[in-house]
């Protein structure tokens, strides 16, 4: 990959791939060093993308590889949890984001991973699952699972 076009892609698509490391890893340490993995993987392929979207989905899937890749490690020690950052990611500019930021922090990783995907990047239930490696009907199954599990946690907190 030429600089130029490297370049592009990362300043592009940082922001985009780490919110979904840190959805997935669930803290800012580990998805810092999956993020800086996966454009090293980036600066380091000979592939083409097809478009931007091409792009953006081989990214987030690195990404997602990588904290797997994490998760599996023999060293792996006690990490802190997303619920002890000292700053949260944001992903509105408005307070109300920050407030569903901490609400969705809630529910468990792969509940979290598909919710990002499918809400704040925006991508299909068909790309979510060759983003994650899993099948359609289990995406289907954890985006339901995940609002009913996010509406009880609203509920709990007078959201609604």
């Amino acid at each position: 990959m030429d600089n130029i076009e490297y370049h592009r892609l990362a300043s592009k698509y940082l922001s985009t791939v780490y919110k979904a490391a840190v959805n997935c890893c669930g803290n800012r340490d580990d998805a810092d060093d999956a993020v800086q993995n996966t454009f090293l993987k980036l600066s380091k392929t000979d592939m083409v993308f097809e478009s931007d979207e091409h792009a953006k989905r081989w990214l987030i899937r690195v990404a997602v590889n990588e904290c797997k890749t994490m998760f599996r490690s023999f060293g792996r020690k006690k990490v802190s949890s997303i619920e002890e950052l000292d700053t949260e990611p944001s992903y509105t500019d408005d307070h109300s984001g920050e407030e569903l930021f901490t609400l969705l922090a809630k529910l468990p990783q792969n509940y979290r991973a598909v919710i990002h995907l499918y809400y704040y990047e925006g991508l299909t239930v068909t790309e979510i699952a060759e983003t994650l490696g899993i099948s359609q009907t289990n995406v289907q199954t954890r985006l339901m699972r995940a609002r009913k599990k996010l509406e009880k946690i609203m509920k709990e907190e007078a959201w609604i």
